[in-house]
């Protein structure tokens, strides 16, 4: 894959670093690994660290210039994080809570973030190899093993005969968001929900699989920032409640605001904000 094809010269890289993270991260997969706490109550395992120490050294080699938030690695003063003009914003291990239950359903997350934007994120499936990368003005892929990248693009509809598909946590929900929903299913019919981890939940989106992801509960910026940037190169945007663009400031807080994913264009964009707003 060229730099050319690839639209940034840093994305073939990133995908190779978050391939060899994978790696590090299956031999803890389905082998009782131990489980601790941080200090936030969310688990940690030996295999998010293993991946995080990867990443890291991966990254600082590329570039040492450029800082790097992490979810391991948290623990960056406001004051400084604000000075930062270009940023990498890396979940190490994705869903952490999935990878403990078994599920395949976790990822390793790397976006490269200017003046508080997502400029491209990389998105790796380690049970699968499966990789989604993409960026706003850059386009969006997927890249299956043994497969050449494919461009994907988020739907505007659903195809004839299927239903508005919405994307939502299989363990985050909020009365908000059933509010939402319920007003959904109102103006667009029944609903069809895609329960599904980790950031997989904007690739569902970005490959036209879905239609929505309404976030109404919390989430942290590592969290979404890489797979922002696979939804916004193929066509979707990620919005505040505000209608605002979605982006990652240097706040005190960690956490992110409410927000909305879904394509660009498409026609039930205002009513889906309005519902979002009551």
């Amino acid at each position: 894959m060229s730099e050319l094809f690839l639209g940034h010269p840093f994305i073939a890289p990133v995908i190779e670093l978050a391939r060899q993270a994978g790696e590090v991260i299956m031999p803890f997969w389905r082998a009782n690994v131990a489980v601790t706490s941080k200090s936030d109550n969310s688990p940690v395992t030996a295999a998010d660290l293993a991946a995080h120490h990867l990443i890291l050294a991966g990254l600082t080699a590329l570039d040492p210039s450029i800082p790097v938030l992490s979810e391991e690695d948290a623990d960056i003063d406001q004051s400084v994080r604000a000075g930062w003009q270009r940023w990498w914003l890396v979940d190490p291990l994705d869903g952490t809570k999935e990878f403990i239950s078994g599920s395949d359903e976790f990822t390793v997350n790397v976006a490269l973030i200017e003046q508080g934007r997502v400029v491209f994120g990389v998105v790796s499936m380690p049970t699968s190899g499966r990789c989604y990368f993409g960026g706003a003005g850059l386009g969006a892929w997927r890249s299956d093993v043994n497969a050449a990248p494919r461009p994907i693009q988020v739907r505007l509809a659903p195809a004839a005969g299927e239903a508005f598909t919405v994307v939502a946590s299989r363990r985050h929900s909020s009365p908000e968001q059933e509010r939402l929903l319920q007003g959904l299913s109102e103006g667009l019919g029944e609903l069809k929900l895609a329960n599904i981890g980790s950031s997989l939940k904007f690739c569902l989106l970005a490959e036209g699989s879905a239609d929505c992801y309404p976030r109404l509960a919390p989430t942290s910026q590592w969290d979404t920032a890489a797979a922002q940037g696979v939804l916004e190169g193929a066509g979707g945007e990620v919005l505040e409640l505000s209608g605002e663009p979605f982006s990652y400031p240097a706040r005190e807080s960690l956490l992110n605001p409410f927000f909305l994913a879904l394509p660009a264009k498409a026609a039930w964009r205002e009513r889906l904000l309005t519902l979002a707003r009551a």
